[in-house]
């Protein structure tokens, strides 16, 4: 009989990934999500169902960030991934036969704007403001219940690159010609952003603040790695071994592309750029500088160790399905 995976918010890119590789190598994938899956949130009897007796639960639940930070995506972002959390972990505590192991997504975001050093899971400093006390209430629901029989990962995610992934739109503007590094600069403080947390402080110069990243095949690489490793439980950083800064990373897509040139953008741009189409700058302007040292030191061998590797390996992967279209 085929192994069950359940995977909680399979609709992102992300799970969208995991649940076809599972597929393909044999696995019975079921879903839970807001509809046409196997349990839906709000339904907790049907989530023990699915869950009785699987050998592994992924949760990616939760509302994108890649939005504006007003009132009501703020309530929406922590309401999807609290709720949800929660209701896994009581689903669990009523299963017969509970999942042995459940890997439930965070965020690298929750260490604070590094340009100093690397934040490791040991030496990383838990940071401030309004993503890092979602992420931080997320984790900590994760950790909240008594779950004899299940080990729990919180697996803190870099910036995932994949043919799909928020790579997409900086391809585009980089053919434009905008592809340039982000710049930070000074801002105006709105006083409602800075009382919730959401402002973007100014600390990098000229785009060197850290880029931390994981190609997807990592993300599926390091979750199997965790089911082999038993020892491996709690925070867990899942990002490449080898970060870059900001107009590093430009310029690396740049040249995998074969553009020329870019033009670099200001904040400013980038502030009213982001209004408009509904996102925020710290996505591009806080520097996060993350090294997965546990799944390092336990020997996990990393497919994508490079930015410059991870690009051609997506970029050729977009040309060969466009050209298949």
């Amino acid at each position: 009989m085929a192994e069950r995976i359940v995977i909680a918010g399979a609709s992102g890119f992300i799970g969208r990934y995991l649940a076809a590789r599972y597929r393909a190598q044999g696995a019975a994938v079921s879903l839970i999500g807001r509809r046409g899956t196997d349990a839906s949130w709000g339904d907790t009897s049907a989530i023990t169902t699915v869950l009785d007796g699987a050998v592994l639960l992924i949760n990616m639940a939760g509302k994108s960030v890649n939005c504006r930070y007003n009132t009501t995506n703020r309530a929406e972002i922590m309401r999807s991934r609290i709720d949800t959390t929660r209701e896994l972990s009581a689903a669990i505590a009523d299963c017969v036969s509970p999942p042995p192991l459940w890997i439930n997504s965070s965020t690298a975001t929750i260490y604070r704007h590094a340009d100093d050093r690397a934040m490791t899971e040991r030496t990383g400093e838990i940071g401030t403001g309004f993503s890092v006390g979602i992420a931080t209430a997320w984790e900590n629901e994760l950790f909240a219940d008594d779950l004899p029989a299940t080990r729990r990962v919180a697996l803190r995610m870099a910036i995932v690159l994949g043919n799909g992934s928020a790579l997409v739109p900086l391809i585009r503007l980089t053919r434009c010609g905008l592809g340039g590094a982000q710049l930070d600069g000074r801002w105006f403080r709105a006083p409602s952003r800075v009382a919730a947390g959401t402002f973007h402080e100014f600390r990098a110069r000229g785009g060197r603040q850290k880029f931390s990243w994981i190609h997807i095949a990592d993300v599926m690489g390091i979750i199997e790695f965790i089911r082999a490793e038993p020892q491996l439980d709690g925070v867990i950083n899942a990002s490449a071994p080898n970060p870059v800064d900001n107009i590093s990373m430009m310029t690396t897509l740049r040249r995998v592309l074969g553009v020329k040139f870019g033009i670099p953008t200001p904040r400013f741009l980038l502030e009213v750029g982001s209004a408009l189409i509904r996102s925020e700058t710290e996505l591009v302007l806080k520097s996060r500088w993350v090294v997965p040292q546990r799944v390092l030191d336990a020997g996990y061998r990393f497919e994508y160790p490079d930015l410059e590797r991870a690009l051609v390996q997506i970029v050729n992967e977009r040309r060969t399905s466009s050209s298949e279209a």
